[in-house]
């Protein structure tokens, strides 16, 4: 299967459609080429359809029935060690209508040349168009959702026809029970969470897309000021207390790689305890715990209240990391498939928008509210422009403490689903990442809604992933668990 490619040899191809093709992968891919005929024009067309008709289980659906797209499923993954979730409900007529409009539309296209391409779907999505309009998400208040957040106030919902509610909610909890119950359209969720609910960790197995990325970085370690003259690098962690969001976080695993390094068995060694972040800093406070790794503005927050100091930014253990997702269910995607693909736009758009540096302040007025973060202004900017205070006297500047990317690498998968394994968190020694990864990540939308944005997101689905403490290849996920624990002995 074809996963890097030579930047020079992809755009020597004269087709984009056939450029394309070369970088899908996985089930989808293999479906799209199968049903696409000899031709690369054709298989990428149908690639094109598959992606935006949610999927090829919903083609087999559309034309056999919901029981012959659950046999497709199960036979794709077979050998995959996944356990198939139940069927979601499916519309035939609306998905049918879709799949004809989109094939209408790709027949004006055609293969001669990347001055002549037309995207296959049109860039803008008319408000007409729309299955629904008035939209209820569930946030977080943390920075980390500050994509879903801003575009409220700074009108990108509106942009593409859409009224947004945004839900606040307390837990991660909370969020991921609202989504299994289909309380609501669409949620804001950690990116490991996704994967966790497709594999039925934690909770019943449930169908959960994630479309785009929230963020990057934007997280740290941050200790009580008790042991400001102790700590110094993991080692010094044993025996403390500490605080985590959630179990299936970027948070745990983040902490859990790090505190390996030191020789320190996360389940042995410390004692790691779910809170939700308001009550981290009670805990430092008072005692009850000695340190946490959250979003922020906590970490801020415990600065300026003087109860804590930055020991680490998660961005210093893996630049670029993924922390938080925008995701639907996929039937949800199935009934409302015009208005996902405005919202996730939507997301993206304001991703976007936040990524540049020169509209930090701005956003931060924007989210302060008590409607939204409920914080001090002025704390938002120290985490989003990467100017602050590290309550260890030094004042640090790092831009990208905080940054915004959308585009949702299927390398991040393969690497949380590594570290589900290595801490018991999935017990398959024949787990395959690849799997898993094309069935959650919707990688290839998310890059068609940023070129029609006039953005030029990435054209590979994998990459390296260089952490603090080694490099990452996710063509080789089992060989890097395996030279984990071989190297800290677990």
């Amino acid at each position: 299967m074809l996963k890097f490619h030579t930047q020079s040899h992809i755009e020597g191809m004269s087709c984009p459609y056939c450029q394309e093709l070369l970088l899908q992968s996985g089930l989808e891919g293999k479906l799209a080429q199968q049903l696409g005929g000899p031709s690369s024009e054709q298989q990428i067309v149908w690639q094109d359809l598959l992606n935006s008709a949610g999927g090829a289980m919903n083609v087999m659906a559309a034309a056999f029935g919901d029981r012959a797209r659950d046999a497709q499923h199960d036979r794709l993954l077979a050998d995959s060690g996944i356990e198939p979730y139940p069927s979601a409900h499916f519309d035939r007529r609306k998905f049918l209508q879709h799949l004809l409009l989109g094939a209408m539309v790709t027949t004006l296209s055609n293969c001669t040349g990347a001055g002549n391409r037309r995207e296959p779907f049109s860039s803008d999505i008319p408000t007409t168009r729309l299955e629904k309009t008035h939209l209820k998400i569930a946030f977080l208040p943390i920075t980390c959702a500050t994509p879903i957040i801003m575009a409220q106030p700074l009108g990108f919902y509106e942009k593409y026809g859409l009224t947004v509610e945004l839900i606040k909610m307390n837990s991660w909890t909370q969020v991921r029970d609202a989504a299994i119950a289909g309380e609501l359209d669409a949620y804001h969720m950690l990116s490991p969470m996704p994967l966790a609910m497709s594999l039925g960790l934690g909770s019943v197995p449930s169908a959960i897309k994630l479309a785009s990325i929230e963020n990057i970085n934007g997280n740290a370690i941050t200790v009580a000021s008790r042991h400001r003259q102790t700590v110094k690098g993991p080692k010094d962690f044993k025996g403390f207390r500490i605080a985590i969001p959630f179990i299936y976080s970027m948070h745990n695993l983040l902490l859990r790689y790090y505190l390996a390094v030191g020789g320190l068995h996360p389940d042995r060694d410390v004692e790691l305890v779910t809170l939700p972040p308001p009550q981290m800093l009670s805990g430092l406070r008072d005692g009850t715990i000695d340190a946490m790794i959250v979003a922020e503005p906590f970490n801020q927050q415990a600065v300026e209240q003087g109860i804590g100091f930055i020991h680490l930014l998660t961005q210093e253990l893996w630049p670029g990391h993924p922390c938080c997702s925008f995701t639907a269910s996929q039937s949800w995607i199935d009934e409302h498939p015009s208005t996902f693909r405005a919202l996730n736009k939507a997301i993206i758009d304001s991703a976007n928008y936040a990524r540049q540096a020169y509209h930090r302040r701005e956003i931060a007025q924007a989210i302060a509210s008590p409607e939204y973060i409920n914080a001090n202004p002025k704390t938002l900017e120290a985490v989003l422009t990467g100017n602050f205070d590290d309550g260890l006297g030094k004042r640090r500047n790092i831009p990208d403490r905080i940054d915004f990317d959308p585009y949702p690498w299927k390398s991040f998968s393969y690497w949380i689903t590594t570290q589900f394994q290595r801490w018991g968190l999935l017990t398959n020694d024949n787990f395959q990442h690849e799997a898993i990864a094309d069935r959650v990540f919707m990688t290839g939308l998310a890059r068609q809604l940023s070129k029609q944005l006039g953005q030029t997101p990435p054209t590979l689905i994998l990459r390296y992933e260089d952490l603090k403490f080694g490099r990452f290849d996710p063509t080789e996920p089992n060989q890097y668990l395996q030279q984990q624990i071989a190297k800290y002995k677990f």
